[in-house]
């Protein structure tokens, strides 16, 4: 009977020490989960901070570029406006030299070739042409040229229209006459032409129309 009750007394103690164990376990079980769950929580949290690490360098990468190509092309706008101011700069002193060259030239052309000068209007005559000639140089290095008008057809950026002439011999907005010669600068325009453009008589203008009449009744 003793050993019986030693027996029993052996078992529940076997049982208690069952039952530590396993309380033990759930223990440990239950503190490698909360392991697991805050090492979870600082992966997610070291990648989210590797993502805004991420953007901001994308971002700053973004300004770079575009703070590069501002640069460029303020560069380019600067060479731009340089080469300008270099080949144009002169532009209003070339206009105000124009008008006493178109006067040294009715000056020139008043003056009839075939009428007997003496010497020292001869002189005169020849010292003007130099001038003219010097002049037109000294606009061709500055980039200054003259615009061709007669026998051109009429081009209303260049030329500017002061009267039409009849000419049946010619088709209409041909340039027949220059009244004032045209300059350009480089490829800008500093002065039109003014000139005369050809237009039909009424007289050639009817005939047309009834040549077109009768070849469309004829169709």
């Amino acid at each position: 009977m003793k050993k019986e009750k030693e027996n029993s007394q052996q078992n529940t103690k076997e049982i208690h020490e069952n039952e530590e164990l396993v309380e033990e376990i759930k223990e440990e079980s239950k503190s490698e989960d909360f392991n697991e769950e805050e090492n979870e929580h600082e992966e997610e949290a070291s990648e989210t901070e590797d993502e805004k690490l991420l953007e901001e360098i994308r971002t700053l990468k973004e300004e770079k570029i575009r703070v590069l190509a501002e640069m460029e092309n303020l560069r380019k706008r600067f060479d731009r406006e340089k080469i300008d101011s270099i080949k144009y700069g002169s532009v209003g002193f070339a206009r105000d030299i124009l008008s006493p060259g178109d006067n040294l030239e009715r000056a020139l052309s008043a003056i009839n070739p075939e009428e007997d000068h003496s010497q020292s209007i001869k002189n005169l005559i020849e010292g003007l042409k130099m001038v003219q000639k010097e002049l037109s140089s000294a606009l061709e290095k500055n980039g200054v040229i003259k615009i061709n008008t007669v026998n051109q057809k009429f081009d209303p950026n260049l030329h500017q229209a002061m009267m039409e002439v009849e000419r049946d011999d010619l088709d209409e907005g041909i340039v027949v006459q220059e009244i004032q010669t045209g300059y350009m600068m480089h490829d800008r325009l500093l002065r039109p032409a003014m000139v005369g453009v050809s237009k039909k008589t009424k007289q050639e203008k009817a005939s047309r129309a009834d040549n077109e009449k009768k070849n469309n009744d004829k169709d």
